[in-house]
């Protein structure tokens, strides 16, 4: 039986959340569904930081795309508007920004746990993107000290490699980088 509440529900668009106020909050439609989180923690801004400079360092020296950190929209449809921490685009895929944002499916979304955002990250946007065709995604927790890579297959994910704490993870879009976790977390 059809639940009659999200028969009548409101499905809000890009042009609903582009008129959203700047509050510090963070916004995301999934599905046609306002989220709201507060600001990121400190230490997941650190670990941001940390995750992203490497990453940078290795696609500039390799010329091999874009990287963006949010708050960037990731528009994968128009009732879905999602900021990832981290975003990766591969040099033959930067079509897909434009004036406001991405407007697709990047090669790479990361994810850095929050309190407030675990259930989404780990459940919602990771089935959205894969079915959006994001062909690689992580999880970062900062509190474990840990990070999960996946990579697309079909329209779900197939887990790829788990590393914690101290080990060195060499991820699959980028198979000549290897990253010393232990910098991460610093």
């Amino acid at each position: 039986m059809a639940d009659p509440l999200r028969k009548n529900r409101i499905v809000l668009t890009y042009d609903d959340y582009a008129v959203l106020p700047n509050d510090r909050n963070r916004y995301e439609i999934l599905e046609g569904d306002l989220i709201v989180t507060p600001s990121p923690t400190t230490n997941h801004q650190r670990v941001s930081r940390n995750l992203g400079f490497i990453l940078f360092s290795h696609i500039k020296k390799n010329i091999s795309g874009e990287l963006l950190y949010a708050p960037m929209d990731v528009i994968l449809d128009e009732s879905t508007v999602v900021q990832p921490d981290i975003i990766f685009i591969l040099k033959e895929n930067l079509h897909i920004l434009s004036k406001r944002g991405v407007d697709g499916a990047p090669d790479l979304l990361i994810e850095i746990m929050s309190p407030s955002t675990v259930k989404y990250d780990r459940l919602s946007k990771k089935q959205l993107y894969a079915r959006y065709g994001v062909r690689w995604f992580w999880i970062v927790d900062p509190d474990e000290k840990k990070v999960e890579e996946y990579e697309r297959e079909g329209e779900s994910y197939t887990p790829v490699a788990e590393r914690s704490e101290k080990d060195s993870f060499t991820p699959g879009i980028f198979p000549e980088l290897t990253i010393d976790l232990s910098e991460v977390w610093a």
